[in-house]
């Protein structure tokens, strides 16, 4: 959405170039939803009473989009950090038929993380969030957050397991991928969809999921953490 096109702008990564092969033909429609949106066996309430407070760890706070103040801050907690944001569809990685030059305007052919075999990770398909990239406002990497570690994403009473797959602007935050929207019942079209408000973030100190493409993995160690989460909040 219109913060990714403020992050190719930047020259952080390859410019979106528009693919037109046979997976490229435009597919509108959402890839079906995992069976159970509310994951694990922790609820979003027990997790959302959890951060209803902020202990600012970032140096300053982040935009939504190009166009907004900056109103959202990193909080600390004990295990893990969050915010509160909208969420922006990223639908970067390998071409499918729902993510491609395409059907967003924006797309570009890699993420910050990949695949246990070298390759970008596959948007429509593996639920993962997207973190700002490294500036003096925050460093994700010193607070203990890593590519493939996990992320609790909450929304509308919801609970969606994820993964960090990628970087994106150094001063905006909330976006996540085209199947960590869909899953929750956001719209996942990368042009148009996404939410303004409402979505919260909970990323797990110093977790990994390996190989970082196996959800299923993801949601058995998510679902561990979320318990300690609330245990030790």
């Amino acid at each position: 959405m219109r913060k990714r096109l403020a992050f190719a702008l930047a020259g952080a990564g390859l410019l979106a170039v528009s693919v037109t092969t046979g997976a490229g033909a435009a597919t509108r429609g959402p890839a079906p939803a995992p069976k159970s949106a509310n994951e694990g066996t922790v609820t979003a309430a027990q997790l959302l009473a959890k951060v209803q407070g902020c202990s600012q760890i970032s140096n300053g706070k982040y935009r939504t989009d190009e166009e907004t103040s900056a109103t959202i801050p990193v909080c600390g907690a004990n295990g893990a950090v969050f915010w509160k944001a909208d969420m922006d569809i990223d639908c970067d990685g390998q071409v499918t038929s729902r993510c491609n030059g395409d059907t967003d305007p924006w797309f570009q052919d890699d993420t910050a993380f990949h695949q246990s075999d070298g390759k970008p990770l596959i948007a429509d398909k593996l639920p993962y969030v997207v973190v700002p990239s490294t500036s003096s406002i925050w460093n994700y990497s010193q607070a203990g957050i890593k590519g493939g570690g996990v992320v609790a994403v909450i929304y509308n009473n919801k609970v969606e397991y994820a993964v960090v797959g990628d970087t994106g602007p150094t001063k905006i935050i909330g976006e996540a991928s085209y199947a960590t929207a869909n899953a929750l019942g956001i719209d996942p079209d990368p042009e148009n969809g996404g939410t303004d408000s409402g979505v919260t973030y909970i990323l797990f100190k110093n977790s990994s999921v390996s190989p970082i493409e196996n959800h299923d993995k993801a949601v058995s160690v998510g679902d561990g953490l979320a318990q300690q989460f609330i245990q030790n909040n």
